[in-house]
């Protein structure tokens, strides 16, 4: 039972799917602390020969301690028809844009008050069309307790997990002893990101995972896992 739990991002880069599809049990940890300038609301994408942020505006004003679950989206700013529009000029020259942006003008259609819930529709959306079938739960939704490393473990144990998928920059606060103590393996994702043809010359990394789908459609969960040829066209 390999378990991961992560921080929902808004529109998730490609190592956070590649993290998704070699779990059993993935947890979206919802119910800890609002990030500032961190990628909750917000991701790349290409845009000619650079890329561009695409970021939903929140409400913060002085509510620094706010939680993620608790954090709302300023809808005075006209952010959904920005984005949508940054999609459809930068792909729609793409091979597979017109399989994916009628789901993508769905949600930018909708009103979102809640950052959290955009997040979510935006991490199902990439899951289903790339092809990933791993059990999502909610953190906000299990028994479980502690801060830190104590909360990861609290969230092991209650899902029965033999092994701990974890991404790299974790090992600066986390160890394997405290791990290999409650019977769990401890393992880190050393992702190498994969090169694949995109709409403007030349390659780009670190984007949202739409941008590879946009650009290799049905190929991209093979592309992500790196477990066939790219050969996308």
């Amino acid at each position: 039972m390999r378990v991961t739990i992560l921080q929902p991002s808004y529109l998730p880069w490609l190592g956070f799917f590649e993290q998704m599809s070699r779990s059993d049990k993935f947890v979206l940890l919802d119910d800890v602390q609002y990030t500032r300038r961190d990628w909750r609301n917000r991701n790349r994408i290409r845009v000619g020969e650079s890329w561009a942020w695409l970021t939903v505006p929140v409400l913060q004003k002085s509510r620094f301690s706010q939680s993620l679950l608790e954090t709302r989206i300023d809808n005075s700013v006209p952010w959904r028809k920005k984005h949508l529009q940054s999609l459809r000029q930068h792909y729609c020259k793409s091979p597979y844009f017109e399989n994916y942006f009628p789901r993508c003008e769905q949600l930018y259609n909708k009103d979102w008050e809640f950052l959290f819930d955009l997040c979510l529709e935006t991490i199902h959306l990439l899951k289903e069309e790339i092809g990933i079938e791993t059990q999502l739960l909610r953190s906000s939704e299990m028994k479980t307790s502690g801060i830190k490393t104590e909360r990861l473990l609290s969230i092991c144990r209650e899902l029965g997990a033999t092994h701990y998928l974890s991404g790299e920059a974790a090992s600066d606060y986390i160890s394997e002893k405290d791990f290999s103590s409650q019977g769990i393996e401890l393992e880190y994702q050393h992702y190498e990101h994969p090169v694949y043809p995109q709409r403007y010359s030349g390659f780009v990394s670190q984007l949202s995972a739409i941008d590879l789908l946009f650009n290799c459609g049905s190929q991209s969960l093979g592309i992500l896992k790196q477990s066939e040829p790219i050969r996308c066209s």
